[in-house]
């Protein structure tokens, strides 16, 4: 399965974990209390407080760790395809097909609970200033590769806006593998 975790947890720490990423995933942050997580994760309330005092500071250990399995499974994609274009078409492809896609955890939280929990808005431009990174490391050299690799970026979060609102998954991809084709050939 697509960006969750590989074995399952073995610690009452990381069930907790596992059970916000895929409860705060597919039902939005606000949607999901502390008891959902709870029972999820098969841990008492003690044991939640004990590992985090609260629900926000698990909110930021969600994005802590959607960041860690999104960027290595986005990397894979990427240093697997001969060009730019392929590995992010390749990956965009992949996730939007999935069932439990929901658009990106990122954005989602920035637009859910930024206002009351302003740190979210630090997660979330990390988030996309490694991504850039990653794709920057991608671009030919010159000196608008930063710049180009930040358009880059955009054009996948306005990509997975639309597929969110209902476009085509096919024809949002085609989309924006033009954009890419086109970003990462100027000079």
């Amino acid at each position: 399965m697509l960006l969750t975790a590989s074995q399952p947890p073995s610690s009452a720490k990381q069930r907790i974990l596992f059970a916000a990423h895929d409860l705060f995933y597919s039902k939005g942050i606000r949607a999901t209390g502390v008891d959902l997580i709870i029972a999820q994760a098969k841990v008492t309330k003690t044991t939640f407080y004990r590992h985090f005092a609260s629900k926000n500071l698990l909110i930021l250990a969600y994005l802590d760790y959607r960041h860690q399995i999104w960027l290595t499974w986005f990397s894979q994609h990427i240093n697997s395809a001969k060009e730019l274009v392929n590995g992010i078409e390749s990956a965009i492809t992949e996730w939007f097909s999935q069932d439990y896609f929901r658009g990106c955890a990122f954005i989602n939280s920035l637009s859910e609970i930024a206002q009351t929990l302003p740190t979210v808005k630090q997660k979330v431009a990390e988030h996309k200033r490694d991504v850039a990174a990653l794709i920057m490391t991608k671009l030919p050299a010159s000196t608008s590769r930063h710049a180009q690799a930040q358009a880059i970026v955009m054009a996948i979060d306005g990509a997975i806006i639309r597929v969110q609102s209902g476009e085509d998954n096919q024809h949002t991809i085609a989309l924006l593998a033009t954009t890419v084709t086109l970003l990462s050939n100027q000079k």
